[in-house]
C-alpha cells in the first residue's frame, strides 16, 4: 500500500542531529547510535547550522552500518550542482550508505530570499542531482536551475542513484514526492495523525509506488517526566513556529501562534514554549521517561510510518539523552516490535 510499510516489516528508528557540536562529538554519537542498534543519522541543514554533509561524512568514518541523511538541503542556500556534489562525496565516504533530503527552508527570509518559486526549484534540483549521478549529461532545462549540455561530475560515484527524502507538508510538494521521492517527512512532528495525512496526499496525486513517510521531531527523555516537559519546550517552540500551522489534522489556537512569534522574537524560546498546552506540544515533540517516548513513537510507527526519528536534544544534555535513548527507549520499541 501506498505510503505503508510491508506486511511483517519492522518500522526504523533514527536520530537527527542540528549541527552545532564538535568533530570529536560526532563520532562519539555515530559510534554510539550504531552500536545501540539504530538505523539512521540525518543531519539537518537549517540556516547557520553547520553543513550537514561535512557532519556526517565525520560519522561515515566512525561507522560501518547505519544509514547517514541530510535531512534538509534548501536549493535556494545550495545550489543543485553542490547539492550532487556533496551527496556523492557522502556515498562514497559511507560506502553507499547516504541519503539526501530536499525542502523549501525555513527562516530563509532572514536572507532576503524570495521562495515563491519553490516547487520549481526542488523539481529542478532533483532532477539535476539525479542526472549527474546517473552519468547523465544531455543537459537539463529548468524553470529555476539549468544544467549545461556536457557537464557531468569529475568523478565517478559510489551508485549511480542516491536515495531521495522530500521534505514537506504541502499537497503540492506531496504530490511531486509521489513521483520522485524514496521518503516524504514531515520535520518537526510527532502526530500519529500526519501518517494517515501524508499517505492521503501520495494517494491523492495517484502514487504508484512505495514511499517511505517518516516523522521526526525533537525529544528529551528522562526519568523526571515533568522535567523533561519543561526542558523539551524551549528547543520545540521555534519548530512549532514554523509548522504549527500547516499540521491539517489538528486546530491550534491563532492566538497560541502570535504569541509564541512574539516571545520567539524577543529570544525567549522558554517562555515560547510555555505557552504550548501539553495536548498541543504532544504532536509536535518527544518527552517523558523511556516508556513515554517509547509509547509514542510506537504510535507512529503502528499507524504505518518507515521511520521515526528523535531529535536533539535528546535529554538535559545530549550525552545523557542519547544514552537513554540507546539504553532504555530503543530496546522497548524493539520488544513491542516483536
Amino acid at each position: 500500500m501506498i505510503g505503508l510499510r510491508e506486511p511483517g516489516v519492522p518500522g526504523q528508528v533514527g536520530i537527527g542531529l542540528a549541527g552545532r557540536f564538535n568533530a570529536a562529538d560526532y563520532t562519539q554519537i555515530a559510534t554510539v547510535a550504531e552500536a545501540a542498534g539504530f538505523d539512521a543519522i540525518t543531519v539537518f541543514g537549517d540556516l547557520m547550522f553547520q553543513p550537514p554533509a561535512m557532519v556526517l561524512s565525520t560519522m561515515a568514518g566512525a561507522t560501518n552500518r547505519i544509514r547517514l541523511g541530510v535531512a534538509a538541503y534548501s536549493p535556494w542556500t545550495h545550489h543543485p550542482v553542490e547539492i550532487a556534489g556533496q551527496v556523492a562525496y557522502l556515498d562514497i565516504a559511507s560506502q553507499g550508505r547516504a541519503f539526501y533530503g530536499l525542502v523549501r527552508g525555513a527562516w530563509l527570509d532572514q536572507l532576503g530570499i524570495d521562495q515563491r518559486n519553490s516547487l520549481s526549484a526542488i523539481t529542478d534540483t532533483a532532477e539535476i542531482v539525479t542526472r549527474l549521478l546517473a552519468g547523465d549529461a544531455s543537459g537539463y532545462v529548468g524553470s529555476v536551475f539549468s544544467l549545461g549540455e556536457g557537464l557531468r561530475l569529475e568523478y565517478a560515484p559510489f551508485r549511480p542513484k542516491v536515495p531521495l527524502l522530500i521534505g514537506t507538508w504541502s499537497p503540492k510538494l506531496a504530490a511531486y514526492a509521489a513521483t520522485v521521492a524514496d521518503e516524504i517527512q514531515a520535520g518537526g512532528s510527532a502526530n500519529p495523525g500526519m501518517v494517515g495525512r501524508l499517505r492521503s496526499l501520495l494517494t491523492d496525486a495517484g502514487a504508484n509506488r512505495e514511499v517511505g513517510i517518516c516523522l521526526n521531531a525533537v525529544a528529551v527523555v528522562d526519568d523526571d517526566a515533568r522535567a523533561a516537559s519543561r526542558a523539551v519546550r524551549a528547543a520545540c517552540a521555534p519548530y512549532f513556529d514554523v509548522v504549527a500551522s500547516l499540521d491539517a489534522t489538528l486546530e491550534v489556537d491563532p492566538d497560541l501562534l502570535v504569541g509564541v512569534k512574539a516571545r520567539l522574537a524577543v529570544g525567549d524560546d522558554e517562555g515560547a514554549g510555555l505557552l504550548i498546552p501539553d495536548d498541543i506540544l504532544r504532536r509536535f515533540a518527544f518527552w517523558g521517561t523511556a516508556d513515554d517516548v517509547a509509547n509514542h513513537a510506537m504510535e507512529i510507527l503502528e499507524a504505518g510510518a518507515m521511520r521515526v526519528e528523535f531529535d536533539t536534544p535528546f535529554g538535559f544534555t545530549t550525552p545523557d539523552g542519547l544514552r537513554r535513548l540507546a539504553n532504555d527507549v530503543l530496546p522497548r520499541i524493539r520488544a513491542m516490535q516483536g
